[in-house]
């Protein structure tokens, strides 16, 4: 392992943007990190979904929400609602959208590797 090396994401190593969002991606030595950021009407399965080609959203996300309020239906029927400062993982096969008219925005430690790549 290296020295350590503070990262921003202001500086991102890529940016993948789809409809009414965004995620800023980190390439760290001990893995790949996500900053998202999901716009008022931003929906998984309208906005990202044709992207992934999958039913359900299958990246597992272990993420601390910064701001707005996210609603997440899973593929077996729980469903919950995530808003600021709160740590959520969320498995694989789930739906999510934005609750209301403020941004959402996460910071995502596990999904981000493959989320919404063309």
């Amino acid at each position: 392992m290296g020295d350590p090396k503070p990262r921003n994401f202001s500086s991102p190593d890529e940016v993948r943007t789809f409809d009414n969002g965004k995620m800023d991606i980190l390439n760290l030595e001990m893995g790949t990190i996500g900053h998202a950021v999901f716009q008022p009407g931003w929906r998984w399965s309208k906005d990202v979904k044709p992207i992934a080609g999958t039913e359900w959203c299958e990246a597992p996300h272990f993420q601390y929400q910064l701001s707005g309020r996210l609603h997440v239906k899973m593929e077996n029927g729980t469903e919950l609602e995530i808003g600021p400062g709160e740590v959520v993982y969320l498995a694989s096969g789930h739906d999510a959208w934005v609750v209301g008219d403020e941004p959402v925005e996460a910071v995502d430690w596990n999904g981000a590797l493959n989320y919404a790549k063309k």
